[in-house]
């Protein structure tokens, strides 16, 4: 961009340098800073390839380079309602096979699983019950009202 140039709207295909931060404003986890980009470097997403959720795409839409805002976002615009169907039930083997040899599980810890297709999906573990473990597939920030703010910092 050179002195002369328009600032550049955020298109649907754009690509997009910014500054951004999420805090948590609902959960067990109220007031937690989740990630924030103003403390290190920027990122740059591009629109329409689903590297954030269409909801938190959306409020960038129209916006120009330079502009700064700070919103309120509720739970199902940012990341869904948890969905509890994504609560399930597997096998300590079917985890064992996806893990390198000798993983020690903890609750908490994210495993990751190959896909009949041949793409990765990853679950966090919540707890073991016998030879049976219950991993949670939502994503982590689902069903929590977040506060972003967001500075862009360049259009392309």
């Amino acid at each position: 961009m050179t002195a002369s140039s328009p600032l550049q709207p955020v298109q649907a295909d754009s690509y997009v340098t910014l500054h951004y931060r999420f805090e948590l404003l609902t959960g067990p986890a109220a007031g937690t800073v989740f990630v924030d980009t103003f403390l290190d470097r920027p990122a740059t997403l591009q629109m329409g390839v689903g590297q954030w959720a269409p909801g938190l795409e959306a409020l960038l839409l129209g916006r120009i380079e330079g502009e700064q805002f700070m919103l309120d976002i509720p739970a199902v615009q940012a990341y869904g309602e948890r969905n509890p169907d994504l609560l399930q039930w597997l096998s300590r083997d079917e985890m064992v096979r996806s893990a390198p040899p000798d993983t020690q599980f903890e609750a908490g810890d994210m495993v990751e699983f190959v896909a009949p297709a041949g793409g990765r999906y990853s679950g966090i573990l919540k707890s073991f019950d016998g030879d049976a473990a219950l991993l949670d597939f939502n994503h982590p920030l689902a069903g929590i009202d977040l506060q972003v703010e967001i500075k862009i910092l360049g259009v392309l």
